[in-house]
């Protein structure tokens, strides 16, 4: 007859270095997988106190440190609102060296001019280290508004806030 019967050997040994290959082989795969999707999230709240709507009517600074110049927050407000929020002294180097300073300052000013307040305001990732800058800024600013008795009496030097140690962080 045409048939003939063939006969494997293998041995143990190499099926046992076989089956490990294969098994680190598929971790590679799945790690590689996790470590390269996406993050599914867009926005982050940062969690800010709640701020009470009761200022002394003026113009209040605040100046942020970055690299070797100083940009100013001007924060304006009446008895109620907060009217207008601006950055003062912004060069043509600075908004060279920070991009992302400017569109997230008029986000962080459209959101706090229409809300009122500081809470539940969102930015996108990709800013998150420049918009809590400018957030820490204007807070700054607003505390010395503050018409709170209660609160601990700020002196109206201004409050800066250091951005200069971390500049890899705010160009993002």
């Amino acid at each position: 007859m045409g048939n003939k019967t063939k006969i494997v050997v293998l041995r143990l040994k190499e099926i046992i270095y076989t089956g490990i290959f294969a098994l680190l082989g598929l971790l590679f795969v799945v790690i590689l997988i996790i470590m390269f999707l996406p993050d599914k999230e867009e926005d982050v709240t940062p969690e800010v106190p709640t701020e009470t709507l009761s200022y002394v009517p003026g113009v209040y600074t605040s100046a942020i440190t970055l690299g070797t110049q100083t940009v100013d927050i001007e924060v304006t407000v009446d008895e109620n609102n907060i009217n207008s929020i601006q950055m003062i002294n912004l060069n043509d180097d600075l908004e060279t060296m920070y991009p992302l300073i400017e569109p997230s300052f008029e986000d962080l000013t459209n959101q706090i001019i229409t809300s009122q307040s500081l809470e539940s305001l969102t930015y996108p990732e990709d800013a998150k280290y420049t918009s809590l800058v400018l957030l820490d800024a204007i807070k700054a600013a607003l505390n010395k508004a503050s018409a709170e008795t209660d609160a601990p009496a700020e002196d109206n030097t201004e409050n800066d806030t250091e951005a200069g140690t971390e500049p890899e962080s705010i160009a993002e």
